[in-house]
């Protein structure tokens, strides 16, 4: 079981601040559902956040299709979600929802009949508990529209380390704000700060060794807001630790 070492570990700083998607407008797309009732189906994912509901995702959550998903870089950016346009299905309200998955196309059937997710088609596979509480079951898919909002979560960001002596990867979840990371540094105790590569989805991956040094982070998202999460993982860390850090406001 993962430890977590909340904000009493570190040192935070924010480091800038640059207006990003706030006030944007709708934007027309269709939307399915996948993972069943329960949205058991919806874990795991392209996103690599694993167990949605212990990363404190729930249940709001969306596959993405190819134009949305951007190559994994838009994981963890959250979307308001209402349906649009079909008062046999539509149920009024909206939805917020976290980007976790990625919605592959179909190229064997059209865009309008089954290929939902084919490029360039704009497509959100939600969890069918959050699709029922914007449309009826019975629709199948309904066209929506979306706009990109902040994220709000609760905690800081989490970093959980996995790999081993010189293989670092590192699973950053529960980020607010923007919520799409787009850059990670890290920074051991002993060392200056370094870049780490995006491995897959929301894993990030240093080859340094580290172990032995409390390891600080430093995270940039796509509106190129900077964070910085000091000494959040103490000098004795272990592989398969969670550390909680700063959070975006």
């Amino acid at each position: 079981m993962s430890l977590i070492w909340f904000t009493l570990v570190g040192f935070f700083t924010l480091v800038s601040s640059v207006q990003g998607y706030d006030g944007a407008g709708w934007v027309n797309a269709h939307a399915t559902f996948y993972g069943g009732g329960d949205a058991s189906g919806t874990m795991g994912g392209a996103c690599g956040y694993g167990n949605l509901y212990s990363q404190g995702y729930g249940t709001n959550t969306a596959a993405l299709s190819t134009a949305l998903f951007n190559n994994g870089m838009s994981c963890g950016a959250c979307f308001e979600i209402k349906c649009a346009d079909d008062p046999r299905w539509c149920l009024p309200g909206s939805v917020v929802v976290t980007a976790t998955n990625f919605c592959p196309p179909n190229n064997a059937l059209p865009n309008n009949a089954g290929g939902w997710c084919n490029p360039p088609r704009q497509h959100f596979d939600l969890s069918q508990p959050v699709f029922q509480q914007i449309a009826q079951y019975r629709a199948g898919i309904v066209p929506v529209a979306y706009r990109r909002v902040p994220c709000k979560k609760r905690g800081g960001i989490r970093f959980t380390i996995n790999g081993h002596s010189y293989f670092n990867l590192v699973l950053v979840t529960n980020v607010g704000g923007a919520g799409d990371v787009q850059s990670v540094s890290i920074k051991g105790s002993k060392t200056n700060w370094q870049p780490m590569s995006r491995n897959w989805g929301q894993n990030w991956q240093s080859n340094t060794n580290l172990n032995g040094q409390s390891l600080s982070f430093k995270v940039t998202t796509s509106d190129s807001r900077t964070i910085i999460s000091n000494h959040v993982a103490p000098a004795g860390w272990s592989f398969g630790q969670t550390f909680s850090g700063a959070q975006f406001p």
